[in-house]
Order: structure tokens, then sequence, then C-alpha cells
């Protein structure tokens, strides 16, 4: 199932990302795809908050990956792990943080800002999320599963139904 939404400005944006944030488990990726300022940290500041990270959440550009703790809505601790790919030159440099660690993480979920400078080295499963700049404040975004029938698909469907009306 593929779901189309648009927002109308950063704090409808978060809020989306807080629904999505309330619905992931430990062990799941999302991926985010868009240009510059389409809104994929505003997207990622909602996750954060659906996923009980009470700090500021920017984009960790510098420093590849930034890490916040969070309480799951079971009340579980869980991690997000927010990694900013954007000033990597080459594939290569992904060990050098250990990348692979992130595509399955067992005590929290990794959000990937600029997956495609990662190449083909994606997780067998994820939340793929492009984000599209429709207007000054307005972004069009589309949530899917991958692979479609996949453990994140009712994701996907919940926040289909949650936002339908």
């Amino acid at each position: 199932m593929r779901l189309t939404l648009e927002t109308e400005s950063p704090e409808q944006t978060r809020a989306l990302g807080a629904a999505i944030g309330r619905r992931l488990r430990p062990g799941d990726v999302v991926l985010l795809h868009g240009d510059l300022g389409a809104g994929k940290t505003t997207l990622t500041q909602g996750i954060a908050a659906g996923l009980g990270v009470n700090e500021y959440v920017q984009s960790p550009t510098f420093t590849l990956v930034a890490e916040h703790a969070g309480r799951a809505v079971s009340g579980a601790p869980i991690q997000l792990y927010h990694l900013d790919l954007y000033r990597l030159t080459d594939e290569a440099e992904l060990e050098s943080f250990g990348y692979g660690q992130y595509l399955a993480p067992t005590d929290g979920v990794s959000v990937i800002e600029w997956p495609e400078r990662a190449g083909d080295w994606l997780p067998d499963a994820y939340l793929l999320v492009r984000l599209e700049i429709a207007g000054p404040d307005r972004r069009r975004i589309t949530i899917e599963a991958v692979p479609a029938a996949g453990d994140l698909a009712p994701v996907v469907e919940e926040i289909a139904a949650a936002t339908a009306g």
C-alpha cells in the first residue's frame, strides 16, 4: 500500500511524523527521500515526539548520527537513531561510523535522511517516505512499506486509517 498525504505547515508535518513514530517498533528503519528543505528533519522531529523523545532533534549533518532516548507507546525504553548521509561522498564512508548496526537496531528505530548516498547498502525492509515541496509550507508526503507486504505494511495502513476523513 502506498499512502500520499499533504500537509499545510511544519506543525502538520510534525504531527504526521508523530503518528508514524507512535507505530514504529525496535528494529524498524525509516528512509527519508526529499530535496533540501523538503521537511525531512521536520518529519523526524515528529517521529521523535511519537517515540517519546523529549529533547530537541536537529539534523546530524556534520556528526552523521544522533542518538536520542525515548519511550515507546508501551512505556518501554527505545532509542531513535537519526542519520543524515548528505555529506557522504562514497559508500565506503559508511563503514567509518558503523552504518551496518543502524540497519536493524534491536533497541530502537533508525531514521535515515539521504539514504540514496548509501547506494545499495539498505535494509531488507523499511518504511520509505518521500517528501516533496508543494508550496511554501505545503508538503506532499508519500509513505510506503518496502517490501509492500512486509512487516511495515500495517504501519502504512494504520496511518491511512488515522488520517482518513
